[in-house]
């Protein structure tokens, strides 16, 4: 993409300067609230062929238990999940690691903690048939954090997506999705 000339005071914008200007950056898709003591909250036709990359942000909510990693599903599907999470504890200089392996689900997508379940992450091409993604879901618990990477190998178009405590329920917050516009 080619940047034009900058502009000056009063001069008129046209389609095509913005197009090849400001054409980029997230636009906001949707929001769905969580519920109270919800065993799983799905949010529904938020993927589209307008976008092939999605950042989702999580903030807002709480936990029923003291700690419970957060899994995610796209659509219907219970197979073909597999993950990394690295992660290391405060305080202590090795790295540790929990997989999925052909999973039901990424199962750590964030941690919800009776004090708070907040987390953002990238979906990688969902509303294709490819391949989905996720991208760097921050992990993180009272004595440790780190990052959650993965992909599902079912080549299948989603338009939306479930979470699911690994334990216990959520309670309130937002869920929000917006979608990388293509350039």
């Amino acid at each position: 993409m080619t940047v034009s000339a900058a502009t000056t005071a009063g001069q008129i914008l046209t389609s095509a300067y913005v197009n090849n200007n400001i054409n980029s950056g997230l636009v906001y898709i949707a929001s769905q609230t969580i519920g109270s003591a919800v065993s799983s909250v799905a949010v529904a036709s938020c993927f589209s062929a307008d976008y092939d990359n999605y950042r989702i942000v999580i903030a807002g909510g709480v936990g029923s238990t003291g700690s419970a990693s957060v899994g995610l599903s796209l659509g219907a599907s219970a197979t073909g999940y597999s993950g990394v999470l690295q992660y290391a504890l405060y305080g202590s200089g090795g790295a540790l690691v929990a997989q999925d392996d052909n999973a039901a689900r990424f199962s750590h997508v964030g941690n919800a903690y009776t004090s708070q379940y907040a987390t953002s992450f990238e979906l990688l091409n969902p509303f294709l048939a490819k391949f989905t993604n996720i991208h760097n879901a921050p992990w993180i618990v009272d004595n440790a954090s780190g990052n959650y990477n993965g992909v599902h190998e079912v080549a299948t178009s989603f338009s939306g997506f479930t979470l699911t405590p690994g334990a216990g329920t959520l309670t309130g917050g937002t869920i929000t999705v917006y979608g990388y516009r293509k350039a």
